[in-house]
């Protein structure tokens, strides 16, 4: 884009974000960015601006949008409430390694370090590094350099561990005129395995018996995942997702063996433990990971890990793995899969592959519970929607039923189809809903929530309405608790619960009042005709669904976590 004239720096900025391809931004209006809202209504045939009800929503909505496309999600807030309220946002794309612009409008430069009405440094507030919320926090002085500080902030924000930038934004720096030229779009700059570490890396296998293919971590395309699928089947290599990154792997291949997180099948937690060689592709190896870092023990974990991450800091933060090799998710699995075994080559880990499997498989039968089975309730949704369907949720013990029971395919062409919080965030997975249904209205979008982690954000009902949401259902699983801290209660101090109790509204009428479709279920039949409904319409439609406060986890009850707590109590006394 040639700029000939000058304009206000707010339509700059504005102008710079379109350059790098955005089409949409997230946020709450503020009286700190007018400048901005109006280089936004300047260009309001090529941008649009999605209006929200909380910073957090919209910080969530612009994170998964990040998720999704693989571009930086954008959102844009007001000055300290604004920016705190966005903060959560900000921590989850941190976390989960997803490409973000927070812009904060900030006070004006002439009032600063005087606590200005709202005045925060941001630098402080938002401070990075690798145990920070941010790669980079920075304020724009100068406007005629606002279109270098929008260009680093997308370069920054992809490249190497993808992440959240942060701009602060002086208001009058923003009213200021520049005639400065936007910069060109930023293509991240991707690392590839070197052929030593190549060659290195299939000695390590050959010399294997029982490996095991872990994937996670951000900056996956569909066409990496395609890529690791074929290596995958080359190498006959069992494959496990990390926490919340299903859709990395087609969980209907006969290879799949599971998650490795919350809630994971205790099958495969021994064969983690089991491993002989972990091939960890992707992820950070975090607590959710590791399962509290027992899976993997760190420093030095008695399993031969080789640590494949895009983040040079990453490698060797938590693990002395050994090998370490950097490289971008993008680019990885295309040079992997140029690895071939020799055609001799018998593979010794054959029945471990098809065991891990058959594990899987296993672990797909739950237990029948009445009146409300959730069980029945995913695998209803997997068999009514189409495979590219987008499921999101949040944070509570009701996402273990999505997590065990749907089977994600591998990342669709449209982006990918699990989006949810593995910083474990409350709140994500409704404005994730609402977003994903914005910016891909060919695609149908489910969300999974709990009643308490509902109402943190289900006033983004009004959102997904007032901006023509379509193909979205909500389903709103009501135990009257705070589901997952009961069970923590109940297993360290058993029958005394404090604070997680919930008083809920009647969520289907609640929708109706936002111009949603609101249907209630109060037993498994019940489910179906309300699905089949809101597949038939088309339209944004909550369904409500009561499940009985004692069935805890798709696993197991209150009562028995409860009773096991007491005997434990019981066996220590007679000590």
């Amino acid at each position: 884009m040639t700029i000939t004239h000058s304009r206000l720096a707010g339509h700059a900025l504005v102008e710079a974000l379109m350059a790098q391809g955005v089409t949409t931004v997230f946020g709450v209006p503020g009286e700190s960015y007018l400048a901005v809202l109006d280089g936004l209504h300047e260009h309001r045939d090529r941008i649009r601006f999605i209006g929200c009800r909380h910073e957090g929503g919209a910080a969530f909505m612009a994170e998964a949008a990040g998720k999704l496309t693989g571009r930086p999600g954008v959102c844009l807030v007001t000055r300290a409430p604004g920016a705190t309220n966005a903060s959560i946002g900000l921590h989850t794309a941190f976390q989960d390694s997803t490409p973000m612009v927070l812009l904060i409008g900030q006070v004006a430069s002439d009032q600063r370090d005087r606590e200005a009405f709202q005045e925060v440094d941001y630098r402080q507030m938002f401070g990075p590094g690798t145990l920070g919320m941010a790669k980079w926090v920075a304020e724009v002085e100068d406007a005629d350099r606002l279109p270098e500080y929008i260009a680093r902030a997308f370069h920054t924000a992809q490249q190497g561990r993808p992440g959240p930038v942060v701009l602060a934004l002086p208001e009058d720096m923003l009213t200021s005129l520049t005639a400065a030229p936007v910069l060109p779009r930023v293509t991240p700059a991707v690392a590839w395995p070197s052929p030593h570490d190549l060659m290195a890396l299939q000695a390590r296998l050959e010399n294997a018996e029982r490996p095991l293919l872990l994937l996670g971590g951000g900056g996956w395309t569909p066409q990496a995942t395609e890529a690791l699928q074929h290596f995958a089947r080359t190498w006959h290599l069992p494959v496990a997702c990390v926490f919340r990154r299903q859709d990395l792997f087609d969980n209907r291949d006969a290879l799949y063996a599971g998650d490795v997180g919350i809630g994971i099948n205790p099958a495969l937690a021994q064969r983690v433990k089991d491993a002989d060689l972990i091939l960890a592709v992707g992820p950070r190896l975090g607590e959710m990971t590791t399962g509290g870092y027992e899976l993997l023990q760190p420093p030095r974990p008695h399993q031969q890990l080789v640590h494949l991450h895009a983040g040079a800091e990453e490698l060797g933060r938590v693990y002395a793995a050994d090998q370490v090799i950097q490289a971008s998710m993008s680019v990885a699995a295309l040079a992997l899969q140029t690895l071939r075994p020799d055609d001799s080559f018998v593979f010794p880990w054959t029945e471990w592959t098809s065991a891990a499997h058959a594990d899987y498989q296993r672990n797909q039968q739950g237990t029948p519970v009445q009146p409300m089975d959730m069980t029945a309730v995913i695998q209803l949704l997997n068999r009514l929607l189409p495979p590219d369907t987008i499921f999101t949720n949040g944070a509570g013990n009701y996402s273990g039923w999505l997590h065990r029971f749907h089977r994600y395919p591998a990342l669709h062409q449209g982006g990918r189809t699990q989006l949810a919080p593995t910083s474990g965030a409350m709140g994500y997975g409704f404005p994730a809903a609402v977003a994903a249904s914005l910016l891909q209205k060919d695609r149908w979008v489910v969300n999974i929530a709990g009643d308490g982690d509902f109402l943190m954000t289900g006033q983004e009902m009004a959102t997904a309405m007032a901006h023509g949401a379509r193909r979205l259902i909500c389903i709103v699983v009501d135990n009257g608790s705070y589901g997952t801290i009961r069970m923590h209660q109940e297993r360290e101090y058993p029958g005394r619960t404090s604070g997680s109790d919930l008083h809920n509204p009647d969520f289907a009428a609640l929708a109706r009042a936002y111009g949603w479709s609101g249907l209630t279920a109060e037993h498994t039949e019940a489910v179906e005709p309300a699905l089949r409904e809101a597949v038939r319409s088309q339209q944004p439609t909550l369904i409500h669904i009561k499940l009985p406060v004692d069935v805890s986890t798709s696993r197991t009850t209150l009562t028995r976590i409860r009773e096991a707590a007491l005997d434990r109590q019981a066996q220590a006394r007679g000590q």
